[in-house]
């Protein structure tokens, strides 16, 4: 398989498991979240696009999150935010520009950007560097939605589902040969935010 068929599969993947997990979230958040924690365990151990490299550790004990919390799950209005551009570098691939949409507030957490990828295709983006980075978390920060790639939690014209359970590593965390975008000053907080992976 060519690697951009393997790409195009992990993404295939990626939005599949996504899928899953909206549908099994409307009776049981906690299960749901058991169900994508199994799922990218399963692609980052076997996947040939795994940001794992083939020696990581992480390939046989699963990645480190954790424990889930119910109260850390909310369906938020997307609220009105003063436009703004952004160009990000991303190494060979030149730069990925992000327009801002909005923003939600998080309970416990504050305001956070959403942001557009003004790329073909786009999706909504929401970073988060909080409190944890460098310490709990890495240290550029975790994605909590990336729908571009398949990792959206639901939600309906006007609003969002946000798990801070579901934040995620970035594939640079893994891997130097990736060039990811991280979170901009509006999506900082020094609340630390103990749910979702975690470093150890």
């Amino acid at each position: 398989m060519s690697e951009r068929l393997e790409l195009t599969d992990w993404r295939r993947r990626v939005a599949g498991l996504y899928a899953q997990v909206r549908e099994a979230a409307a009776a049981d958040p906690a299960g749901a979240h058991a169900l994508w924690r199994e799922g990218r365990d399963h692609l980052f151990r076997e996947h040939p696009q795994s940001p794992l490299l083939p020696d990581d550790p992480l390939r046989a004990t699963g990645v480190p999150y954790w424990p889930y919390d119910a109260s850390l799950r909310f369906e938020l209005p997307l609220l009105g935010a003063e436009p703004a551009s952004l160009a990000l570098g991303t190494g060979d691939d030149g730069t990925t520009t992000l327009e801002r949409v909005g923003r939600v507030d998080v309970p416990g957490v504050g305001g956070l950007d959403v942001w557009w990828l003004a790329q073909y295709g786009g999706g909504l983006f929401l970073p988060l560097r909080d409190g944890t980075a460098g310490t709990g978390s890495y240290g550029g920060g975790r994605y909590l939605l990336d729908t571009a790639k398949g990792a959206d939690l639901g939600g309906g014209v006007d609003t969002l589902v946000v798990d801070l359970n579901f934040a995620y590593h970035p594939s640079c965390r893994y891997d130097p040969r990736w060039v990811c975008p991280l979170a901009p000053a509006g999506n900082r907080t020094d609340v630390p935010v103990e749910a979702g992976e975690r470093l150890a």
